[in-house]
């Protein structure tokens, strides 16, 4: 018996390294001052695997049947506070971990699904948007207790294709109905039952049932770079120093595909831009690859040979979170989009905004000269996405290298639902500027989605 669920898999990847950051300044990983088998730290400063690279895994079901306890029990600390009293958890509760043989995790408790009153309205939007970014569904039933509300927890994790398991809590109460579990059986929803107020016996059975139903994308990391170019090949990365570039250290991306290019065995050069053509001039042969910060498409086209593949961060995140076909396909939209029309900007991170901004500044500026007359663009931070996206003729969406694949993905469905055409920062970038196919000469696949779409 498996659990029902998709495994997410994407155009020209077959690296099973797991990349980790190595940053400072990325989201905290440790739990705890007494590491265990499943609290280990992660190997980089401060246990800090980034937030976007853990395993999801949401705990959903109805007010006071045990949710927090049961993040409580798995975490081995007082993670979410507990209350007999009904509602307490109101916003998403995250702890990362590290649980192994499973590795980074985060989990997210969430409200009860069967909140009332309009702040509970509110309080059940926020569960639902915890929806988008879940890996593994637990679905938390008091006492064997099953409901429509837990019925229609199953069918929308179904539909989602996300796997999801049952875990009947406060098991001392009574056992869950030998018809209820023959159904899930039928199914193929794995259960257990579990008690919180037995800690170590409610964890092992959790992570069993959790190993069981570990989407196989998550052991297979994808590459980010490595598999474009072959061992002991040179990759010349260029990294703007502006003033949007934190002081002392690099951005989570290129941190990231430095690491993972190290693991290929390949050679990395890092050069700000306008070191580019003297760097490249000092090598007996061009680079295999030039990978630039999106901003600086059109100078880093002009001083890498033609010999050389060309792409950017963005891009290649763009295919390590989330669809390159849809994205490149989505690219097309440009040419359709005329004055006046509203196109919605999507951030993955919340930052400060500088005066020469890349979504709110830079990109509008270059579209506009494209279509040669005025957008409307709106933007959006963090898990925020509008439920309607009829308005806009064209989403942007950034590289989300603080989200996990699966949020980056539900939003590309929901485009492709609403037949809005969606992009991401670097291609929308590379459009406007007018070399989006040399961009895209790293991926046939995309570079055909992008000429036939």
């Amino acid at each position: 018996m498996s659990c029902h669920g998709k495994s997410l898999t994407r155009e020209g990847s077959s690296s099973a390294a797991r990349v980790a950051s190595g940053t400072p300044g990325a989201e905290p990983g440790g739990t705890g001052s007494t590491p265990s088998a499943e609290h280990k730290p992660s190997g980089t400063p401060g246990g800090g695997t980034p937030k976007g690279m853990r395993l999801h895994i949401g705990l959903f079901g109805r007010r006071n049947v045990g949710k927090s306890s049961l993040l409580n029990a798995i975490t081995r600390q007082q993670t979410a506070i507990v209350s007999d009293t009904a509602g307490t958890t109101t916003d998403p509760v995250e702890k990362p971990m590290e649980m192994l043989p499973i590795g980074p995790v985060l989990f997210i408790d969430t409200a009860g699904i069967d909140d009332v009153g309009a702040l509970g309205a509110q309080r059940i939007a926020k569960t639902r948007q915890v929806f988008d970014r879940t890996d593994i569904a637990i679905i938390v039933v008091a006492a064997g207790e099953w409901s429509n509300f837990e019925e229609a927890l199953l069918d929308d994790f179904t539909r989602r294709q996300i796997p999801s398991v049952v875990v009947f809590n406060k098991a001392d109460l009574g056992p869950a109905a030998p018809s209820l579990k023959q159904s899930l059986q039928t199914r193929q929803v794995r259960h257990v039952d579990v008690s919180a107020i037995q800690p170590e016996a409610c964890r092992h059975r959790v992570r069993e049932l959790l190993i069981e139903c570990l989407p196989e994308s998550f052991m297979q990391q994808e590459a980010i770079a490595g598999d474009l170019v072959n061992p002991g090949d040179v990759v010349m990365l260029v990294v703007p120093i502006d003033l949007e570039a934190p002081k002392g250290r690099l951005i989570l991306p290129q941190v990231q595909t430095i690491r993972d290019l190290l693991d290929h065995d390949v050679c990395c050069m890092v050069v700000k831009e306008r070191e580019l053509r003297e760097a490249i001039n000092r090598l007996r042969e061009p680079p295999a690859l030039v990978i630039t910060d999106s901003q600086a498409f059109l100078k880093v086209a002009a001083d890498t040979p033609d010999t050389a593949k060309l792409t950017s961060f963005s891009i290649l995140f763009a295919r390590l979170k989330g669809d390159l076909n849809s994205f490149a396909k989505g690219a097309r939209g440009i040419d359709n989009l005329r004055a006046g029309d509203r196109v919605l900007v999507a951030e993955a991170c919340t930052h400060h905004q500088i005066g020469d901004d890349i979504g709110r500044v830079k990109i509008p500026r270059w579209l506009t000269q494209y279509v040669g007359g005025a957008l409307h663009f709106d933007h959006i931070q963090g898990c925020d996405f509008p439920d309607d996206i009829s308005p806009y003729r064209l989403v942007i969406h950034c590289g989300s290298c603080t989200f996990n694949r699966r949020n980056l993905l539900s939003r590309i469905e929901k485009c492709h639902a609403a037949d809005i055409p969606i992009t991401n920062y670097g291609m929308a970038i590379a459009k406007s500027l007018g070399i989006i196919e040399r961009a895209l000469g790293p991926f046939p696949g995309a570079l055909d989605s992008y000429r036939n779409g």
